[in-house]
């Protein structure tokens, strides 16, 4: 029995499923000063029809860490970065609490100049008078040598709740992105940690035992214990719980012949209360942006599906200002349907006939007050709304595709031999997708399906995704010394070392990683995404191999 709870902007909701069929589910209004309450509120619900000792998995999409930073709740970081000759390290400065400090590591992981102990305790002392406690320690070349980062964390340890080192992201020579992402981590820690703590406490006061996972960016879950440590990697989970919602759903409780094909290229719109979710899938297979995403202004190394959010919902607020009529961003509680006190564009919806739930007589009510206001015809202000919701939807549409199909950085590209991206169908889910299914076919001039149990379809996704991981290994031959810096281990290799040994390693340690998490995976389901081997040369020829291997478990969902 596999259970997925998706904490969306409006509603949590929670589903039960076994054997690739849902079996329960629930839903309730999202407390976002008190997630916990609504993931909790979701479970007791699904607990009604199953029971707790029945439970093999527990899968959670959260919001926490984005809501945090993109409402400023994070904790202030105490950014301690050392980057050597040849790049000034405040281009890429994160927070008022950054310090450079001299010391310098080259590209082959050698000590050029060490870390200066006096600089790093000044930063210290500054950041312990204004309570700071939260850090991350970046040095350029440390997924190469961590010695400097690993030094500045033990130098700090006293008086630091957490310290974010950025070799442990990733083992990619991307500087500004490892300082972004250290930051990040740290900047959201604490706040995490404690809704696991709570969530943790919860879950197994309802007498579930099964382990708890997270999802991640990337369309893939990690363990509870793990999260902890990369709180980051939580960042854009609903999103993903969207694509793999559909994924898990394509031939879920319907006949296939009424489900957009796989071998097709699926456009898909999660539309909530708050926000429209975009992705794609290019037969079956979601784009994935190699490098990271962008939170904020600042690139990071957290590697995520390719989504876009824009403010238009079911509950996107209706207002008219400087003599134009307005749908969302803004968001002033539910539709006048379901007891909101303004309309909204679900309450236009029904006033037009595209829908009928809730308190349609409060829908009309509304409308009609604010149609008054604007000196309109009620029908043609509901009308415009519902225009202007869908030409909005259809405009990030286009110019979503369009950069997909510009900056070719996702690694579906590779099997795509260069030909634009033209998705022939669209998978629609989230509360108001049967209102939008004919609106938005009409608009975008291709076929339209709602998936299956679309109003929970994101926590079918959590429910369903599998575990996944990626994993970088890093050998020196000349130097005779091997490193996986996801995983924190160093030792020594035969200086014969060579690229298909390298592989064989990582693959091992990642099955390894898995194996003391009581997860067993198979060889196909482990993939090589990246195998470089070059020479190193010194005055008398080739001294030696440099060796970098990635590999995964390729994202995906338990049928």
């Amino acid at each position: 029995m596999l259970i997925g709870i998706d904490v969306g902007g409006t509603h949590t909701d929670a589903v039960a499923v076994e054997s690739g069929k849902v079996v329960a589910s629930g839903k309730v209004a999202t407390a976002h000063d008190d997630l916990l309450s609504s993931v909790l509120g979701a479970l007791e619900i699904v607990l009604k029809a199953v029971s707790p000792e029945d439970v093999t998995r527990l899968n959670l999409s959260t919001t926490l860490s984005t809501n945090a930073i993109v409402e400023g709740r994070t904790d202030e970081v105490g950014v301690i970065v050392s980057s050597g000759p040849g790049i000034d390290p405040y281009n890429f400065q994160t927070g008022k609490f950054y310090f450079p400090v001299k010391g310098s590591i080259d590209h082959r992981g050698e000590e050029v100049a060490p870390v200066v102990e006096k600089e790093i305790m000044d930063a210290f002392e500054t950041c312990v008078a204004a309570d700071v406690t939260a850090y991350a320690a970046v040095s350029k070349f440390s997924t190469r040598n961590p010695a400097h980062e690993e030094h500045i964390a033990e130098s700090i340890a006293s008086k630091s709740d957490v310290t974010s080192l950025g070799h442990r992201f990733s083992g990619q020579l991307d500087f500004p992105r490892r300082i972004a992402t250290a930051y990040y981590n740290s900047a959201v820690w604490r706040l995490y940690n404690r809704f696991a703590d709570a969530v943790e406490a919860g879950v197994r006061a309802k007498g579930i035992t099964a382990p708890v996972n997270i999802l991640k960016a990337d369309g893939g879950t990690m363990p509870l214990e793990s999260s902890r440590e990369i709180p980051v990697e939580s960042i854009l989970s609903g999103p993903a719980a969207s694509v793999m919602g559909v994924l898990a759903q394509r031939c879920i409780g319907k006949d296939c012949s009424d489900s957009p094909s796989p071998e097709g290229d699926t456009l898909i719109l999660d539309i909530g209360g708050t926000t429209t979710d975009i992705a794609l899938l290019v037969v079956d297979a979601p784009l994935v942006e190699k490098d990271g995403i962008s939170v904020g202004s600042f690139p990071t190394l957290v590697h995520a599906l390719k989504t876009r959010s824009i403010g238009v919902g079911g509950d996107s607020a209706l207002h008219y200002s400087a003599g134009a009529l307005r749908v969302g961003p803004e968001r002033k509680g539910v539709c006048m349907a379901e007891g909101g006190s303004s309309p909204a564009l679900m309450d236009a919806l029904i006033y037009c006939g595209h829908a009928s739930f809730g308190d349609s007589s409060a829908s009309r009510k509304g409308i009609e007050s604010l149609a008054e206001e604007c000196g309109m015809e009620p029908l043609a202000l509901a009308t415009s709304a519902i225009t202007l919701a869908v030409k909005t939807i259809s405009r990030a549409v286009h110019e979503f595709i369009e950069e997909v199909n510009s900056t070719p950085v996702y690694t579906i590209r590779e099997i795509l031999s260069g030909a634009d991206l033209a998705p022939d169908q669209v998978s629609i889910m989230g509360g108001p997708a049967e209102a939008f299914q004919k609106l938005l076919a009409d608009e975008l001039q291709i076929p339209v399906y709602t998936v299956p149990q679309y109003a929970v379809a994101n926590a079918i996704g959590a429910a369903m995704t599998k575990p996944t991981f990626e994993l970088e290994l890093f050998a020196d031959t000349e130097a005779q010394t091997l490193f996986i810096p996801v995983m924190g281990e160093r030792r020594s290799v035969s200086s014969k070392y060579k690229l298909l040994d390298a592989v064989l390693d990582a693959k091992e340690a990642l099955v390894s990683y898995f194996e003391q998490r009581d997860i067993v995976i198979g060889a196909d389901e482990i993939e090589v995404t990246e195998e470089q081997s070059f020479n190193m040369v010194g005055d008398y020829g080739t001294v030696g191999r440099n060796i970098r291997v990635k590999c995964q478990i390729t994202p995906g969902v338990d049928i």
